[in-house]
Formats: C-alpha cells, structure tokens, sequence
C-alpha cells in the first residue's frame, strides 16, 4: 500500500515538474514531491528490489560508453584521481568535529554521518560501530537531495547545460537483439557481483559485463530513453520516500544538522572543482560532476543527460566509495566496544 502510494505522488511530483517546465522532471519530479508528502506525514515506502533493478539500467548505459577509444583516455585521468583520496580526508577533517562540536553527536554516528560512502555500507559500518542508524539514514539521505536538486542548476547557469536532452534514443530504433543483450547483461552482471558482494553491485556488476559487451563490438547502442527515465523515476521516488516517519524533533536535529554538512561539502567541492579547472587537468562540468559528492547513480543520471563524460565521473566516484568502505571497516575496529547511541 506504501509503495503504491509513493508511485500515486512521484508520479504527480513528475506530471507537476512538466507542467512548470523544470529541469530533470523524471528525477527531481519524484524527489521533491516525495519529500513534502514524507514531511506531510503521508506514509511512504519504496521498493528496494525494483530500485536496485532500476540501478541496473544505468550500470549498463554507463557500460555501453566504454568503447576502445574510451578505455584509453583512463591513464589521462590519474592526476584528478589522486584528489579523490584527498578530498574524502578532508570532508573527514571538516565533518566529525561538525557534528560532534555543533550537532553533539557520537564519535561513531558522526564519522558515518561524514563519510560519503554508499547508504547501505554506511548504516551497516555505523550500525556495527554503534551509531544511530535513523539519524544516519536521514543526513545520508539529505547529502544526496541537495547535492542531486542543487547541482543542476548550477550546471544550467554556469555552462548553459541542456537538461532536456532525451538521456538516450527512443526505444522503437534500439535494434531487438541489442535490447535483448542489454537485458542479459544488466541480469549477469547484477547476478555474479552480488556473489562475490562487490559494493554497488547493482551497477558496477552491469557496467562489467556490459563494457566487455561493448569492447568486443557486440554492442553498439546503451539503454533507450525511456529506461532511464524509469530509472530516474525510481530512483527519484526513494530518496524522497527515506523520509517517510520523520519526526519535528528530527527535523530541528538531524534535517538542519544535514542541509548544515551540505554547505561545508558545496564549498569542498566548489575548491577543489576550481583547482582542477585552474591546473587544467579536467573541464569544469565535468570536475563537479566527478567530485561532488552524491550518489553515485544520481550523478551517473546527470552525466548522461548533459552529454558529459561518463566514464570520467564514473571512474572517480567508484574510487571515492572505495575509499569510505576501504576505510570504514578501519575505524569501526578502532572505535569498537564503544559504543554509544546519540540522542
């Protein structure tokens, strides 16, 4: 019933945003109407299987881009590569003390709060260290709303990006047998990277397999538009949907104690956006969209609207979440047997 009801107001989120013309309909459209239901009280739910399914579709739109030609700009990318490391150290330096000196949250809730890592991996580490998985889930979730609803305008207003440009071609021209072997690729590759529990499996796992694929000239085309509208559209509907319950005390705590970490990482990634632009290692566009610091499907969905370099920014947040998780299971044994849940 939950579920059904998110659909009813992503849906509604959508019709709105075609109607007032505003950017990304299919992503933000959901997103926004979802969150005000969700703060409204309306009870809402999304559907994790159909979610990570829709994942899929961008794993292999991402895979459909590695072409020959493609994999060979990869060493060009080491000097932006080796910011990413960098930046999380920093976000890290300037995100504990903010939540523990202003917020007065506990060591454990305040590093995984920091941490821009994958949501799951994130509540998993914070769970284990003794953290406050409802306060995680909401700064997580509020990290990844405004940097996804923010960054488009910015995108629009700096470099007059097209956002109504169709992420794909239309269904009717993708060949029957391509679709087919896009489907199969998207099925293998979430199947074997959930076997071998690669993080971000739902996407990497088909973006594997559907790279081979497109290597070996097998596959010439990436998903259509309408698949990752759909994507979008799901996507959208569970960000929204993560606030279902809040409370008023959450919204004074944890929302304003998010929407503060926001800031601290737009101006983060504003610096370092403007030192890779100013040493002309990377185009603006495509700086911001690989160093701030979303989701990595939502930023995925960006790219591939605007026409960026996908692999490029792909490249730097499948590093940046290796990084967290590389590092999150470290400081969960540091700060073990300490465990104490914030207010």
């Amino acid at each position: 019933m939950n579920v059904g009801l998110a659909f009813l107001v992503a849906a509604i989120g959508v019709f709105v945003f075609h109607i007032a013309d505003l950017p990304l309909p299919w992503l933000l459209g959901p997103i926004v109407a979802c969150l005000f239901a969700a703060l409204a009280g309306v009870p809402l739910k999304g559907y994790k299987p159909l979610n990570d399914g829709m994942r899929t579709v961008l794993g292999v739109a991402v895979g459909a881009t590695m072409t020959p030609a493609v994999i060979a700009t990869f060493p060009a990318m080491w000097p932006t590569l080796l910011l990413v490391p960098v930046m999380v150290a920093a976000i890290g330096v300037l995100g504990v003390p903010y939540f523990r000196r202003v917020w007065g949250y506990d060591f454990a809730t305040a590093y995984y709060s920091t941490m821009p890592g994958g949501l799951q991996d994130m509540l998993v580490f914070g769970e284990e260290a003794g953290g406050n998985v409802r306060t995680l889930s909401l700064i997580h979730a509020t990290r990844v709303l405004v940097i996804v609803v923010t960054l488009p305008f910015i995108l629009k207003e700096i470099w007059a990006a097209d956002l109504s440009n169709p992420p794909g071609a239309p269904l009717v021209t993708v060949p029957w047998h391509e679709l087919a072997l896009m489907v199969a690729c998207a099925a293998f590759g979430w199947w074997g990277a959930k076997r071998i529990g690669m993080f971000g499996a739902s996407i990497l796992g088909p973006l594997i397999v559907t790279a081979v694929a497109a290597m070996s000239g097998v596959l010439e085309n990436r998903p259509p538009a309408e698949a990752i509208w759909a994507a979008q559209f799901f996507i959208g509907m569970t960000i929204g949907a993560k606030y279902a319950g809040i409370t008023m005390a959450e919204v004074r705590r944890d929302l304003a104690a998010g929407i503060g970490f926001c800031v601290i990482l737009i101006i983060l990634t504003v610096i370092f956006v403007e030192l890779i632009y100013a040493l002309q290692l990377a185009p603006g566009q495509e700086a911001l969209l690989a160093f701030a610091p979303g989701g990595q499907a939502e930023l995925t969905v960006l790219a591939l609207i605007v026409g960026a370099d996908v692999a490029f920014v792909v490249a730097h947040h499948v590093l940046r979440i290796f990084v967290v998780i590389l590092g999150a299971p470290l400081a969960a044994r540091l700060f073990d047997g300490k465990p104490s849940k914030s207010p």
